[in-house]
């Protein structure tokens, strides 16, 4: 006795310890941060699936990293899980249009006196008996196929669910690899200016040596290589940043090395696939998103007529089966066996609620309200869809007469900047007009590598837009 006093004092003063353990406690107060007690150190896991690991030396395509995206970006497999939980739900809602049958084994003892006048005699009985039970609906007036019919809707709308992610990692990693491919392009652009200006640097040193050229002409040469270099920084800067980002949608560690192409490799557009009245009605068809909201009002019409159901009465039948085979012994006598015996039962039941307090009203209710909600977000999310077509198209259209205007500005500075250095080295042009025109022409490259990556990125934010992105995977 003293040592169970002993054991129930320690038990509560740990208990008592556990509950006043100051990682189980708030914060002291909202001025101050939460410091974290010793021995709460959480770890984040390991990755659940191994990372990609690029190949170094060789030089990736859109296409191919879109395909690495799908395989590694844990989005894909969250949106997949999700649709095979659903799915799981299919199958647990269909199963209830089948019977439950259930094997049990129940082996029972009880001592209980007996009255025998004038005595009481002890009697002990054992039983064993393995049974069979059935419980099977009838007919509950479409109840369970009600059910099973939502079941499907969600599942469908986890599977447009699961399609629309993919559509949005694989925009994600087109809008990346545009932006390093632009990024590449500004710094190759930098590169060729910064030799321009430098060019023009040792030829107004030169000028000065033989005395055709004075010392400001020289100073604006050497500020006007300042800036190129200037630039060329601030262009691989953007390159690395833009590097992570890229590889952060690819699902792997930005610090991982790998190749893509270069944007003078890639073919640019002359025009637009379609007109703005066919993307809108591609996008209209096929979008996942759109679709998904579709499968929910689906799902909120079956809700209404699963909750009708509840007004009907359910038909049931449930019984079981087996053997039994029971042991007994009285005082003062031997114990005997029971022959085995055959043990059945068989029950038809008709339910039928006549008043719950109006919670299938309510229910009802809330369906219509879920119904009508659903709808009025088809309504809107249509509407959204075709305005994002329409200004993805204005805006592709609008990349698209902007590059061509950069590639005739391009052509149009190169010239001038050859001119004009061709004829300062005559004597001819003055310093200012090669600087001038050195500038221009960096201005020039600039506009035309971003007016290929704009109008790359709108076209594909156009394909994003009507859902084409789920069967090219470049545009």
């Amino acid at each position: 006795m003293k040592r169970l006093y002993v054991h129930l004092i320690a038990t509560s003063i740990l208990l008592i310890a556990v509950t006043s353990s100051p990682s189980q406690s708030v914060p002291v107060s909202p001025e101050r941060a939460w410091e974290r007690p010793p021995g709460t150190q959480l770890v984040v896991p390991t990755r659940s699936t191994p990372a990609f690991a690029p190949d170094q030396s060789k030089i990736y395509t859109l296409s191919e990293l879109v395909n690495l995206a799908e395989q590694n970006n844990p989005e894909t497999r969250v949106a997949w899980e999700n649709a095979r939980a659903r799915a799981a739900e299919l199958g647990i809602s269909e199963a209830t249009l089948y019977p439950t049958l259930a094997a049990a084994a129940v082996a029972q003892t009880s001592r209980y006196d007996v009255l025998f006048s004038p005595l009481f005699y002890r009697q002990t009985v054992e039983t064993f008996s393995p049974t069979f039970s059935l419980d099977y609906t009838i007919f509950d007036f479409g109840k369970r196929l009600q059910d099973v019919a939502i079941s499907r809707s969600d599942l469908l709308a986890a599977n447009f669910l699961f399609n629309d992610t993919h559509r949005k990692i694989i925009f994600l990693v087109m809008q990346a690899y545009y932006r390093l491919l632009n990024s590449k392009g500004q710094e190759s652009a930098e590169e060729a200016n910064l030799k321009n200006a430098q060019t023009v640097q040792e030829s107004a040193e030169a000028r000065l040596q033989e005395g055709l050229s004075t010392l400001p002409d020289v100073l604006e040469a050497r500020s006007a290589a300042a800036q190129a270099d200037y630039d060329l920084q601030a262009a691989i800067g953007a390159t690395e940043i833009a590097h992570g980002d890229l590889a952060t949608a690819l699902g792997i560690s930005p610090t991982i090395q790998f190749q893509v192409e270069s944007i003078q490799d890639l073919t640019i557009p002359e025009e637009l696939p379609n007109t703005v009245e066919q993307s809108i009605d591609r996008a209209l068809a096929q979008r996942p998103d759109l679709m998904q909201r579709v499968a929910q009002l689906r799902a909120a019409r079956s809700e209404i007529k699963a909750a009708r159901t509840d007004y009907l009465p359910t038909l049931s039948v449930n019984g079981s089966a087996g053997l039994a085979r029971s042991y007994g012994e009285q005082d003062q006598s031997h114990g005997v066996y029971a022959p085995t015996q055959e043990t059945w039962s068989a029950k038809l039941s008709l339910n039928w609620t006549l008043f719950d307090g109006f919670a299938r009203e309510n229910r009802i209710a809330k369906a219509k309200a879920d119904q009508k909600q659903a709808a009025a977000e088809v309504d809107a999310a249509r509407d959204q869809v075709e305005n994002d077509v329409w200004s993805a198209y204005s805006t592709a259209r609008t990349a698209l007469r902007q590059q061509k205007a950069a590639a005739a500005l391009l052509a149009a500075a190169s010239e001038s900047y050859n001119a004009a250095l061709q004829s300062y080295n005559y004597g001819v042009r003055s310093q200012i007009d090669v600087v001038s025109a050195q500038r221009a022409l960096a201005v020039a490259r600039t506009a035309d590598v971003s007016a290929r990556t704009q109008l790359l990125t709108g076209i594909a934010a156009l394909a994003f837009q009507t859902g084409d992105l789920l069967h090219a995977k470049r545009p």
